[in-house]
């Protein structure tokens, strides 16, 4: 086999003199690397008395440590505007790189807010700009670590109108079914709320972060309300009323967990694998779920007690727990498979099922099958909850539902009445499977509560006639039809009908769930070879 022979002398003159002169140019653009870091570096007092890691600091705690970290345009905007090339070395303001995240590979943004608040630079805005193209051509999911002062106004002109590319980019990642991750560690408004709001999972930090369009100062400007920052656009604020993020994190550190920890969860992990990761048993026995959960779907509990005794390790990163809050969302595993489960811990509210359209569709994103633990009295009613947009929000998760891309499973835990029935993604959904726990419940709505809305408008019927209608036969009639629809609606009326695949005993559903989860992988592993006429038989 030919081989190519050097002809280069290592102990030359000329190898000698080269290796100098190149040397001295590595040394030379390194050491304005040096002062990029120690530029940031020199704001560690100030991080540290807020209780906050620096920016370097936060990517590092991020990235798996030991794995390699691919930094990208590390001098950017050198000599450039504002940046005179000696003591204010700023690098684009922001730190960007190619790095594993819980062994994923990712393209890791990161604003410098040590360097000038982190303040959007010209050059800046292009280096990012510029890993949105890597990230999209690469396939390679985003994480953003958000804490920035705004555009530098100085050069607005210069920012304006190519920085709208960066909000366009987002929807167009996303759409391209790369996970958009941002954890906001302090200030991101004006623009800069678009970034949060255009994330598919963000991370808060309680106390820290701050989301608005206009701060208290302009709307005090524009509008003349004294507007307090927290109420304004704090962290609480968005978990819990706005719904803009969905966990809540206690410190930079611990929001780092978090997205970590989303990045195991989310099926972008081992889509492309041909096995699942090693199975943990729950932390609560399954054998419990005969006695943790009432018969009687009336009697209220959380449906996290059903989560804890059938996902590994009683694992679950819940999805905007306070917001919505009787819908629950969240990644899970089960017998080692990805998995996103969504539960009721109540009607479903327009937050609920804002919430829930947001979680499927993020499923759908990832890949990740999505499992309904279904116990819902339906869709909430109400003028409040009419004018909450209930109809508007239930509509979209349905939306969602039928138009899911991922297998999706459910298990009637409990009562499964209205829209809710819909909205769970029951049998009229097409669920790859469907099954029913001995104490489930499924009809239009409950029976008591048909014979309640019988009786009123038989009532007002005969009071508009001056008829006045005999107490006995009145409760002869909603007494038949609370009758007719409670026997219409237990589980062995259901099945019979083959409303689900069969009634489970409680204490089989992880195991149901996890051949269930099993027999959906590999058929989306599995080649096979369709053709135009079947095998006939000649």
């Amino acid at each position: 086999m030919p081989q190519l022979q050097s002809k280069i002398d290592a102990k030359s003159e000329t190898f000698g003199r080269n290796r100098d002169q190149m040397l001295a140019l590595i040394e030379s653009f390194r050491a304005l690397e040096a002062k990029v870091r120690e530029h940031s570096a020199s704001k560690a007092a100030k991080f540290s008395k807020r209780g906050q890691l620096l920016p370097r600091q936060r990517v590092e705690r991020l990235l798996d440590r030991g794995a390699p970290f691919l930094e990208l345009s590390t001098l950017a905007g050198y000599k450039m505007h504002d940046d005179d090339g000696k003591s204010g070395i700023a690098g684009g303001s922001n730190i960007i790189g190619i790095g594993f995240v819980e062994g994923r590979r990712c393209l890791v943004s990161a604003s410098d807010s040590a360097i000038k608040g982190g303040a959007v630079s010209p050059m800046g805005l292009r280096k990012t700009l510029r890993a949105q193209e890597i990230a999209l051509q690469n396939k390679l999911p985003m994480v953003n670590l958000v804490e920035s002062a705004g555009a530098n106004l100085l050069y607005q002109s210069e920012l304006f109108v190519e920085g709208g590319r960066v909000f366009a980019n987002m929807a167009r990642l996303s759409a391209a079914g790369l996970p958009q991750v941002t954890v906001v560690h302090g200030s991101s408004t004006a623009g800069g709320a678009y970034i949060p709001g255009l994330s598919d999972y963000v991370i808060v930090v309680r106390g820290r972060s701050k989301i608005f369009l206009a701060g208290p100062p302009l709307v005090k400007a524009a509008l003349g309300e004294d507007a307090e920052e927290e109420a304004l656009g704090g962290a609480e604020m968005h978990t819990k009323v706005a719904g803009t993020a969905e966990y809540l994190a206690e410190s930079d550190g611990d929001a780092i967990c978090v997205a970590r920890e989303l990045f195991s969860k989310i099926r972008w992990d081992d889509v492309h694998t041909s096995a699942p990761a090693p199975v943990r048993a729950p932390r609560y026995d399954p054998q419990e779920l005969v006695g943790a959960v009432p018969v009687d779907y009336r009697e209220p509990y959380d449906v996290r007690e059903i989560i804890a005794r059938i996902v590994d390790d009683s694992d679950f990163l819940d999805f905007g727990p306070d917001y919505g809050p009787q819908t629950v969302c969240g990644h899970a595993r089960i017998e080692g498979h990805a998995c996103g489960i969504i539960g009721n811990n109540g009607p479903i509210f327009a937050e609920g099922a804002a919430k829930a359209g947001h979680f499927i569709q993020a499923c759908c994103q990832s890949g990740t099958p999505i499992i309904y633990l279904q116990n819902t009295t339906g869709y909430m009613v109400g003028t409040q909850a009419e004018q909450a947009g209930i109809v508007k929000h239930g509509s979209k998760m349905i939306q969602a539902v039928a138009n899911a891309t991922v297998p999706q499973m459910t298990v009637l835990v409990g009562g499964a009445f209205g829209a809710g029935n819909y909205g769970m993604c029951g049998r009229a959904f097409d669920p790859r499977f469907i099954f029913s726990w001995p104490n489930a419940r499924i009809s239009v709505m409950g029976g008591t509560q048909a014979a309640k809305v019988m009786e009123i408008i038989t009532v007002a019927k005969f009071a508009r006639q001056g008829v006045e209608i005999p107490p006995e036969n009145l409760e002869k009639m909603t007494g038949a039809i609370r009758d007719k629809l409670d026997s219409e609606s237990d589980a062995l009326f259901a099945s019979a009908r083959i409303w689900d695949d069969g009634i489970i005993d409680p204490r089989d559903t992880r195991r149901v769930l996890g051949m269930s989860l099993a027999t959906c992988r590999e058929a989306g592993a599995r080649v096979v070879r369709p053709n135009t006429f079947g095998v006939a038989r000649f």
